[in-house]
């Protein structure tokens, strides 16, 4: 019997990678007003304690899920949603820099 994956499954720590993103969607996530962050090659352990979104300006990365061997691999061009309450390792083959965003942590409005 086939198994299938639910999304709306609380254990489902999966990273979701949106290729070439239009330039109107960038805007208007307003992607150009978030923050920046780099890192050169190498290996990084990260845990997400919030959701959060990505977007690549270069580099390529390979992310690891701990326990896991395997991966999501994702580049420059890609924007990119990380769960939170990921564990993972990020192995950098190019040098990163990307904007970024942390889902807010509080649901009221």
């Amino acid at each position: 019997m086939a198994t299938t994956s639910t999304p709306d499954s609380s254990s489902d720590l999966s990273i979701t990678v949106e290729s070439n993103p239009s330039d109107s969607r960038l805007s208007e996530l307003g992607i150009k007003s978030w923050p920046k962050w780099g890192c050169p090659p190498g290996k990084y352990l990260l845990k997400f304690d919030a959701e959060e979104t990505c977007y690549l300006i270069k580099g390529k990365v390979k992310v690891y899920p701990k326990g896991s061997s395997e991966f999501v691999e994702f580049g420059a061009g890609d924007l990119v949603t990380i769960p939170q309450g990921l564990s993972c390792t990020w192995d950098v083959s190019v040098s990163i820099d990307k904007h970024y965003k942390f889902a807010s942590s509080s649901s009221s409005s």
